[in-house]
């Protein structure tokens, strides 16, 4: 425990802004659930909301403004004082997040992979011609059409019961989903197997939590320090980088996952064209001593993606959104290598990513 926590008296009240769906209020419960063990004379509540991610269903992330539309409700929460703190998951957090916010505490990660679920078949080698995939992520439909061109993908939006509703009622052969929403709900029994990494590079963040506050919030950030967890954050800082450094956006394909192995942190990186006509990939190690090491890293991962031609897809790729009327951020616009840890500057936070994953 550090000297800013012993000197921040025991909060009374904590408030914590959710969305509604049932794998959001299970995050918050979760992170209610270790607030009160450490503050058990805190009154711990959550409040629920719907955003405007979850009201848009019938278009895909790309066409209607990218993922920062599941926390610009909570944001507003947090700003009026509604809130003190807000659960996300990190793979939903815009890589840049508004002036006066920060991410203080990233969580210990879940299960990052991505899962196979289908009532007939045991994994995407299994399907035959022609069967339909439901996903709504560009990385893994992408994965998809790399490996097996002759399924058909097709678009899949909705909250996780919503998307295992259609399953069920025949609108597709199997649907990718991420592994950790699943086993969090109880639901890993629905999943018939785990694509690995080296098959299905997973979104950056993926499988971890991100709880977001105001900046000027120092007594809050004390109070959630107990929930941050140090190794977590030091990789999904990598893979951030990787996205922050490309421009990445929900109109691009885009992966970058980093894990530890015999004490150095192992990152890989991919970016490809829609049909995975190109794919470009690389990698990198470092002992990650410190936050900022682990985003030297995802920058010299990043920088090996632009040599061999990133930022030309990244262009390319947000033209044709923009084209269709989709809002985008320029690419090679967000290039901010500094990178604070947790806690810090606000609008420079670690961890997430808006890309479509």
């Amino acid at each position: 425990m550090n000297s800013e926590m012993l000197s921040t008296p025991t909060p009374r009240t904590l408030v914590i802004v959710s969305r509604e769906s049932r794998l959001a209020m299970w995050q918050a419960e979760h992170v209610q659930a270790t607030l009160r063990k450490l503050y058990p004379s805190c009154d711990v509540k959550i409040v629920g909301m719907t955003t405007r991610g979850d009201q848009i269903l019938d278009r895909t992330l790309s066409k209607v403004g990218g993922k920062g539309l599941f926390v610009k409700e909570l944001e507003q929460a947090l700003a009026e004082g509604q809130a003190d703190l807000a659960v996300h998951s990190l793979k939903d957090v815009p890589m840049e997040l508004p002036e006066g916010f920060t991410l203080a505490a990233i969580t210990e990660r879940e299960d990052p992979r991505d899962a196979f679920v289908s009532n007939d078949f045991d994994s995407l080698a299994a399907l035959p011609a022609g069967s339909i995939v439901g996903t709504s992520s560009l990385r893994r439909e992408t994965m998809i059409r790399a490996r097996y061109p002759h399924l058909e993908i097709r678009p899949l939006r909705g909250n996780l019961d919503t998307r295992l509703a259609k399953l069920d009622r025949g609108d597709y052969a199997a649907i990718i989903l991420a592994a950790a929403g699943l086993k969090r709900l109880g639901l890993g029994a629905r999943i018939r197997s785990l694509i690995e990494t080296e098959d299905s590079l997973p979104s950056a963040g993926q499988g971890a939590l991100g709880i977001e506050i105001r900046a000027d919030r120092a007594d809050v950030a004390a109070w959630l320090a107990p929930l941050h967890d140090d190794a977590t954050a030091k990789a999904v800082e990598a893979e951030r980088m990787v996205s922050r450094a490309l421009g990445g956006s929900c109109s691009v394909p885009l992966a970058a996952y980093a894990h530890w192995r015999d004490g150095a942190l192992q990152l890989r990186g991919t970016i490809a064209t829609l049909d995975a006509s190109r794919v470009l990939a690389a990698e990198g190690a470092s002992p990650a001593a410190s936050v900022e090491e682990a985003i030297k890293l995802g920058r010299e991962v990043a920088d090996s993606l632009i040599a061999q031609g990133a930022l030309d897809i990244v262009r390319t790729l947000s033209e044709a959104a923009q084209a269709e009327g989709a809002p985008n951020t320029p690419p090679g616009t967000e290039r901010n290598t500094s990178g604070n840890t947790p806690g810090n500057t606000p609008g420079n936070e670690a961890g997430g990513t808006p890309s479509g994953m």
